[in-house]
């Protein structure tokens, strides 16, 4: 869950001033929304094809086969290979990628300006006539077999399952994205082409150019490729989001190890709700890093735990927070009521103005560093559209989160933070 969180509660640097549009918006005849960043003095341009067709939308009874796809999209086209796929991107020193996440699919191009006719049109083979070719698929799903017994291995993957499973019950969100070993066992090419012809359309795709190009080179190019994408009939399938908080539960996977893994966690809010901001404030305030009052207390102070920290996770249908630590395996108890007592210490007392100073200082000015690239400026772009958060949200965020007072961190901790509403998951044993 924690890799969520990563690209947008932050500000994205770029030439743009503030205030003015991140990128150029508009949405093709075929319903695609292209967005564009010109970025003249940067020779790499990044393209990202971004679709609704997520682990998300994987039939009750075929949990990952939306991974599955977005591990063979690259494998095969009516044109080339898998192999020539690849060959024809390294030899003019680019890249070209395919996953799934929770909530979309996303194709990623990076290539030098001068070969960008070329990445297009290999983005345009996998997005509109991949073949998933039978021998690929039987190895894919080995592969991802393999990875998924891996990791059975780590606590903290295993923890973030079983709260993912806690924290969203009865929905998609409380499945493995990458599925099962057994599920993944009884998907065939026939799934994921069918998957693939359901899930992937025209208007419910982003495409983001960032780099050495105009709007309008970027709009021809784009329209040349994917302008005859034809849209379906019918609407997209629709996903409920998740709102209501469910009864807390706990539960442990007893594992032999001298360390016990912690997590604890429970629903939250995305970020088209006012509140997010106070609530990543207060975040950071209890685990968000080293001067976190988590980190000084279990950490610092007892000496109980290595890592201690507090995340907000946020996808389009649903969001949570969580608190994680890992110690020892005597120790657990211990951290266990330490975590529920700054819980409850967030939610009775304003936080002292240094501490507020300090998490806002840290969500507004560390995140450019991490958006140097047109790739990740990219990454960003579709997120934000996908998201529905506005390309003004940049500049939103810095400004939300400078406004935000101790007396809104108490509010907001008073209402996510009271230990008893959190669900509990121990990877190891409490003893």
């Amino acid at each position: 869950m924690r890799a969520v969180i990563v690209l947008l509660g932050m500000v994205v640097p770029g030439p743009a001033a503030a205030g003015a549009p991140l990128a150029h918006r508009e949405v093709l005849p075929n319903g695609i929304v292209l967005l564009v960043a010109e970025r003249p003095a940067v020779p790499i341009v990044a393209v990202r094809v971004l679709t609704r067709a997520g682990a998300v939308f994987d039939p009750d009874d075929r949990a990952g086969v939306a991974n599955l796809t977005g591990a063979l999209l690259t494998r095969g086209t009516a044109k080339r290979t898998g192999p020539e796929l690849d060959s024809a991107i390294e030899f003019v020193g680019g890249s070209l990628e395919a996953a799934a996440g929770r909530d979309s699919l996303t194709v990623a191009l990076s290539v030098q300006k001068k070969d960008l006719a070329l990445g297009l049109d290999l983005v345009s083979e996998v997005v509109l006539s991949p073949t998933f070719p039978p021998a690929e698929v039987t190895r894919k799903v080995s592969e991802i077999q393999a990875a998924i017994r891996r990791s059975e291995e780590d606590p903290g993957t295993v923890a973030s399952r079983v709260l993912a499973r806690l924290v969203y019950p009865g929905h998609p969100y409380g499945v493995p994205v990458e599925g099962t070993r057994e599920s993944v066992a009884r998907l065939t090419r026939d799934d994921v082409v069918k998957f693939y012809a359901q899930q992937v359309r025209p208007d419910t795709t982003v495409v983001a150019v960032v780099g050495a190009v105009t709007v309008n080179e970027a709009r021809r190019e784009i329209t040349a490729r994917l302008g005859a994408w034809a849209r379906p009939f019918g609407a997209p399938q629709s996903i409920t989001p998740v709102t209501a908080l469910a009864s807390p539960r706990e539960e442990t996977v007893k594992r032999e190890l001298t360390q016990s893994t912690i997590m604890f966690g429970r629903l939250a809010i995305r970020q088209t709700d006012p509140d997010y901001f106070p609530l990543s404030v207060a975040s950071y305030v209890l685990g968000g890093g080293s001067a976190s009052r988590l980190y000084a207390r279990v950490r610092d102070e007892a000496g109980l735990a290595y890592a201690v920290y507090s995340w907000l996770s946020t996808a389009r249908y649903g969001a949570a927070f969580a608190v994680t630590a890992q110690t020892r395996t005597a120790e657990a108890p211990k951290v266990v009521v330490m975590v529920r007592e700054e819980l409850a210490r967030m939610t009775r007392g304003a936080v002292a103005e240094r501490e507020l100073a300090l998490a806002k200082q840290y969500l507004v000015g560390s995140f450019p560093f991490r958006l140097d690239t047109s790739g990740k400026v990219a990454d960003f772009l579709v997120a934000v559209e996908d998201q529905g958060l506005g390309l003004d949200y940049a500049d939103r965020y810095k400004e939300r989160i400078a406004r935000v007072t101790a007396r809104d961190v108490q509010r907001v901790a008073a209402k996510y933070f009271p230990p008893a509403t959190f669900n509990r998951v121990t990877v190891g044993e409490i003893k």
